[in-house]
């Protein structure tokens, strides 16, 4: 059986039904959290994600890349609710479960016979919670998508890139992390509401426009100063100099958005008269000539590499770090102290290891970690339907039928 996890959610059971990336994102941070997350799979295939990464073994053996990334700590047991065993089970699953966690297009379950009244009906106490691509309601409710389209759709990619190149794709699913981590958030809300009034909610996760509400100031400073949003490439568009700078190695991040860090910028590099120019006076001075004022330190940072000036600047209270590839980031010092990566038996492969993250989250100094591998698909079926209180015989026949 899978090691009983501990945390501030221990002993919360969660219904996972989702696929691919935000729902399992969001049941995977429950499950670090410490809740019992078992994933309700689809017989002959289960989450898509088994079938997609860049391992074209792993995805042949239904444990994608992308599966194996967000499903550590998690119980499998596969289900078809287009049975009459299937439904059954199903019914005593919600009957015992706190949270019910499902990403299908609105309207999927409850044409399954389980829509939120079925299962208010069943457990008042139930947290249900439905994420989606653009909410449960809107003229948009039906519709596809994925990631990509939520980017699209959001004024992401409009802002993303420089004006030659936008628009442009964001290098990772940010859109399916959001729409994860508000689901995530919500649930753990709504559990907390319970206590008091002692009520299960429904909870509707739009990924669209959790998506918009993550922009920031992009959005704000068009509905409050009625800027027109633009893609400003590596630059930040509330400070100069803030962004993206070249040294004499490579690439070096800065962001000397106050005056003072301005000033000690401009002393550490050996270019003082910067701070005094007319044209670098004060944060709009600064905006309107960034071009200007990016050339001006280029040319002093040129001088020596990333390293020198990212430990001369940060001693100086300056901002400033190395731009790293993934590979450098999960070996930098700051990563392995902090305990991110963790090391869990290889499903289905004796004597590997398999390396996922947590969710960069320490309680009490304690990093949240997985302390069971991801599922083969169906591997815990058998175990749930016995804790259920099904017997042998009636466990054989959910299988004959098809139902598990």
């Amino acid at each position: 059986m899978t090691e009983t996890p501990s945390g501030p959610l221990a002993g919360v059971r969660v219904l996972d039904m989702t696929n691919v990336l935000a729902g399992p994102y969001a049941c995977y941070q429950l499950a670090l959290m410490g809740a019992e997350v078992t994933k309700v799979e689809v017989p002959n295939g289960g989450d898509l994600a088994r079938r997609l990464g860049s391992d074209a073994q792993l995805n042949g053996d239904l444990m994608g890349v992308s599966f194996l990334a967000q499903n550590a700590q998690k119980r499998s047991i596969t289900l078809d609710l287009k049975t009459e065993g299937g439904r059954a089970v199903m019914r005593r699953l919600v009957a015992e479960a706190d949270v019910l966690c499902e990403n299908f297009r609105p309207g999927v379950l409850a044409r399954l016979g389980f829509d939120w009244e079925t299962l208010r009906g069943i457990n008042p106490r139930l947290v249900y919670c439905a994420i989606s691509g653009f909410g449960q309601t809107g003229p948009l409710r039906s519709k596809p998508a994925y990631d990509q389209i939520i980017q699209g759709g959001s004024g992401m990619m409009s802002v993303t890139g420089t004006a030659g190149t936008s628009p442009l794709r964001a290098g990772y699913p940010i859109a399916d992390t959001l729409g994860g981590l508000a689901a995530a958030f919500a649930i753990s809300s709504a559990l907390h509401g319970r206590d008091r009034t002692g009520e299960g909610s429904h909870i509707d996760v739009s990924m669209l426009e959790t998506a918009v509400t993550a922009m920031g100031w992009v959005v704000s400073n068009h509905l409050v100063a009625g800027q027109e949003p633009r893609a400003l490439g590596n630059d930040n568009g509330t400070a100069a100099p803030s962004g993206t700078f070249q040294t004499a190695s490579g690439a070096l991040n800065i962001a000397a958005n106050k005056q003072e860090q301005f000033e000690a910028l401009t002393s550490v590099i050996g270019r003082p008269e910067l701070a005094q120019d007319a044209r670098f006076r004060d944060r709009e001075d600064r905006k309107r000539f960034r071009a200007e004022l990016t050339a001006e330190i280029e040319r002093a940072l040129s001088e020596h590499d990333t390293a020198h000036w990212e430990e001369r600047l940060s001693a100086a209270g300056v901002p400033a770090a190395a731009v790293l590839t993934v590979p450098e980031m999960l070996e930098s010092p700051q990563i392995v102290e902090r305990e991110l990566v963790h090391d869990l038996p290889f499903p289905g492969r004796s004597g590997e290891t398999l390396r996922v993250l947590g969710n960069g989250i320490r309680l009490d100094d304690r990093a949240s970690a997985p302390t069971a591998p991801p599922p083969v698909l169906g591997q815990h079926t058998d175990e749930v339907l016995s804790e259920l209180g099904y017997d042998a015989a009636q466990i054989h026949a959910l299988h004959d039928e098809g139902a598990v």
